[in-house]
């Protein structure tokens, strides 16, 4: 809150400060997911050569029911990383891993085969940060897909894993340099 005219603050900023126009302009869409994969991330290329990688995050809570019983609740998302990021997600992360995200959440509204409407939580993740290791394994001790699964990079013939997209740009040495380091 502001000390002069008690108006809220968000992130520093103040909520009354500026033209009225503006403040009613002003919104902010911002999740922050801390979760586990459920399924191996996908890479894939836009015919731009950026990298795409997808894949599926369920947190988890515990609430009380009307009877007062414990309910497991799981909640699924959607998320979508972009650039060397996706690639980073791709190479060292693997269903089940534990990561914290930040992004922008959106509902997606579609129609499913029976005529139902559906919704689901998609996120376009803007940073992906990795909570634990997958253990033994990895490079000094940071676990990489392709020691652990067959790769994270090409399947045989080429194709880029996940398929879709353009075509993959070259792969250098398989040696993982400190700027390659995702955290």
């Amino acid at each position: 809150m502001c000390q002069d005219c008690n108006a809220a603050e968000v992130f520093g900023m103040h909520a009354a400060g500026g033209k009225r126009e503006e403040r009613e302009k002003m919104s902010f869409n911002k999740i922050i997911i801390v979760g586990n994969l459920g399924r191996d991330p996908e890479l894939s290329y836009t015919p731009q050569g950026t990298a795409v990688c997808k894949f599926s995050v369920a947190t988890n809570e515990r609430r009380r029911d009307k009877a007062g019983e414990q309910q497991d609740i799981t909640t699924w998302f959607r998320v979508t990383v972009w650039g060397k990021q996706a690639e980073n997600v791709s190479r060292y992360l693997s269903k089940g891993r534990k990561v914290y995200l930040e992004g922008r959440l959106h509902v997606e509204e579609w129609t499913d085969r029976e005529g139902k409407p559906r919704q689901s939580l998609e996120v376009n993740a803007s940073d992906v940060q990795f909570i634990d290791s997958a253990g033994a394994g990895g490079v000094e001790g940071i676990p990489v897909r392709s020691q652990q699964s067959g790769g994270a990079g090409a399947p045989s013939g080429g194709a880029p894993r996940g398929g879709g997209g353009g075509a993959r740009p070259p792969a250098g040495g398989d040696d993982i340099e400190d700027d390659e380091i995702p955290f």
